[in-house]
């Protein structure tokens, strides 16, 4: 399986967008995506946790409601809601949902209740809380850990015994040390397009292997 980080980008299309998403489902990949609640408890798709990077305006996510970002994004690159996405994707793509900052029990379980109908959707955070919360609140839903170089091998090994994790995210930094992770059922890894689809040697036998790329 293979997922598209942030939708395909390129001259036409941008990052986080329907129509980036679209773009991904028509080649017959899923999606990797980041959400953010906003002040009125909507969740939108957009990596970063303001709009200054890509609408050059220095507000916070969960500082606005969405309909003052959708105003202010209107005439570039409009900030979809994830709701847009889950009914795009028609329950039939795979969507790794990033949740991007620390969320409340309260929001987490709005989280579940909007995405209940789709069965598709994978919750992965660094913030491990999150996970740990949506375990206690539906132990049935998918999950899994992002890991940064930062981590260190023997803590995400001793992490990755947990028998709740259904996957690891690694960065490719993290390649060299593939056949080291015995524990968890799936280990995905962030790629660039310069490494390719196909130049991940196998993890080992009984572990699927998925891949996050940017296209």
């Amino acid at each position: 399986m293979h997922f598209i980080h942030r939708g395909i980008v390129n001259k036409r299309f941008k990052e986080n967008l329907i129509s980036s998403f679209g773009a991904s489902f028509k080649k017959g990949f899923g999606v990797e995506t980041d959400i953010h609640a906003t002040k009125d408890k909507q969740f939108v798709c957009f990596h970063d946790f303001t709009l200054r990077r890509i609408h050059k305006i220095n507000k916070s996510i969960k500082g606005l409601k969405f309909s003052e970002i959708k105003k202010l994004t209107k005439n570039k690159y409009p900030v979809p809601l994830l709701k847009d996405l889950l009914k795009l994707s028609k329950n039939k793509y795979t969507l790794l949902i990033e949740i991007k900052p620390l969320l409340s029990v309260n929001l987490l379980k709005k989280l579940l209740e909007e995405t209940k109908n789709y069965k598709k959707c994978v919750f992965i955070s660094f913030k491990e809380k999150n996970i740990y919360r949506i375990l206690k609140i539906n132990k049935k839903i998918k999950v899994g850990l992002s890991f940064s170089p930062s981590n260190s091998i023997k803590e995400i090994i001793k992490k990755s015994r947990n028998k709740s994790i259904d996957c690891l995210i690694l960065d490719k930094y993290f390649l060299k040390n593939l056949n080291t992770f015995f524990y968890c059922p799936c280990i995905w890894i962030r790629t660039e397009k310069s490494i390719g689809r196909t130049s991940i040697s196998p993890i080992k036998r009984n572990l699927r292997k998925l891949m996050v790329t940017d296209l």
